[in-house]
């Protein structure tokens, strides 16, 4: 009788995880089709996009959720205020957004391995962030969280920053610069970084009690993740723009009259070296905070 149970069990487990792998595959499949519609993915980004939220929903909820949150909010910024957007905004202004592949692994690939990793380290069952029972799996959950609060918070900084009726200025200097320049911030654009990070917080905390267990004092402690996410959101946009104005050209072209990213014969250099481009610095950025947050979850909880 023990037996039967257990298999029945067993096969009710079995048939629960393919509904949800038919599922997962099913949002990922209508969330691309969707970006692409709406012009905010292109072609490239769009199966890029289907294939990192295939495998961050089949590595769990939680996961699966963030990415989302993450796409879909940034998505809706990057929309708003485009009329504007239009006229002052960089050489590469594209409708929509239209993340190609290389910008959507950009802000996800690092996150989707570590999901990864800890669907398999625990036998795809969610946890808490609690080092005293697996420091393993809390650092590798530290490390999503810093991953998509440094990059929803540069995206909210970037789409509502370049909006702000203050001049940008370059944070080593503080001296003003025409908006669009690389590593240029404002204050409003700093405030949208730590709202940007403190949503993925939420998140991350709302759909972990959902989907791992967290008792007493430790349930407590999880909301700790709005607080750490908002900071890690305002620290990865610091970091991001710290290496935009060093490592990353960006000058202002005289005959288009607008800001760009490449030097040339009719352009006047405002600030950075031509060595990385903004996905070479975003990756970066999204590769420092994760490793600080991982650690500082570890330290933390």
């Amino acid at each position: 009788g023990g037996e039967g149970v257990q298999a029945g069990s067993k096969q009710a487990g079995m048939a629960l995880s393919l509904l949800w792998g038919v599922l997962a595959l099913l949002i990922a499949a209508a969330t691309a089709t969707r970006a692409l519609h709406h012009k905010s993915l292109s072609p490239s980004g769009a199966v890029a996009g289907f294939i990192v939220l295939s495998l961050s929903l089949l590595a769990g909820p939680r996961f699966g959720a963030l990415i989302l949150s993450f796409f879909l909010s940034s998505s809706k910024l990057t929309k708003y205020g485009s009329e504007a957007k239009r006229k002052m905004e960089l050489d590469e202004y594209k409708e929509g957004g239209q993340r190609n592949w290389v910008q959507v692994l950009v802000n996800s690939s690092i996150a989707t391995i570590l999901s990864l990793g800890i669907a398999f380290y625990t036998g795809w069952k969610d946890q808490c962030l609690d080092t005293t029972s697996s420091p393993i799996v809390t650092s590798l959950l530290g490390g999503i969280l810093g991953h998509y609060a440094c990059c929803n918070g540069d995206t909210w900084s970037s789409e509502i920053g370049v909006l702000s009726d203050s001049q940008p200025r370059l944070l080593t200097s503080f001296r003003s610069v025409p908006r669009g320049t690389n590593g240029a911030v404002t204050v409003l654009g700093l405030l949208a970084a730590t709202a940007g990070g403190g949503f993925i917080g939420l998140i991350f905390v709302l759909v972990g009690f959902l989907t791992a267990r967290c008792e007493g004092y430790l349930a407590v402690k999880q909301w700790l993740t709005v607080p750490l996410g908002a900071l890690f959101g305002l620290l990865g946009s610091i970091c991001d723009s710290l290496l935009g104005e060093t490592i990353q050209f960006s000058g202002y072209c005289m005959v288009r009259k607008k800001v760009v990213e490449k030097p040339g014969p009719t352009v006047k250099r405002i600030a950075g070296q031509d060595i990385l481009d903004n996905n070479g610095v975003n990756f970066v950025s999204v590769l420092i905070l994760t490793l600080a947050s991982a650690a500082a979850c570890l330290y933390i909880f």
